[in-house]
């Protein structure tokens, strides 16, 4: 078998092209997370702590560059090669992971409940009674006569 057999065989298997349509939507997904997540959750989180936007809650570990005049934003900062200890960007992400987990723990769960529970066994019939077994061997040898 030729390598490009083997390969189109390997391709067109249905697991491949199911992962890689999970792949695909989980990504599309992830995007809608992250726009719920920066655009509508952390302006709210940033107004209640004090701060219209929380990814810029961030430590300076070194001064800024002597030439640097630009704004003291997390963005221009790590542009200019400032390092920052920016845990308000990390609070964001791991708010956006656990939106993201709790959203897929709902569809799991929802799926679980979807499937049907597979059918009970069928019961084997009762064991005959051994009376019963007898008058049929009689019954049998009867009519052989």
């Amino acid at each position: 078998m030729s390598i490009s057999s083997e390969f189109k065989e390997f391709a067109l298997k249905g697991n491949v092209v199911d992962l890689a349509v999970g792949v695909i939507i989980g990504a599309a997904f992830g995007k809608i997370v992250d726009s719920i997540v920066k655009d509508l959750i952390m302006p709210l989180v940033g107004k209640a702590v004090g701060g219209l936007d929380f990814s810029n809650y961030f430590v300076l570990l070194s001064d800024p560059p002597a030439a640097f005049t630009g704004p003291m934003t997390y963005e221009a900062l790590t542009k200019a090669g400032v390092p920052l200890f920016a845990y308000g960007n990390f609070i964001t992400v791991a708010v956006n992971f656990f939106i993201l987990a709790f959203i897929i723990f709902i569809m799991i769960r929802q799926i679980n409940r979807m499937k049907k529970e597979a059918p009970p066994a069928p019961e084997a019939p009762p064991a005959t009674p051994e009376d019963t077994v007898l008058l049929r061997q009689i019954r049998d040898a009867l009519s052989k006569k």
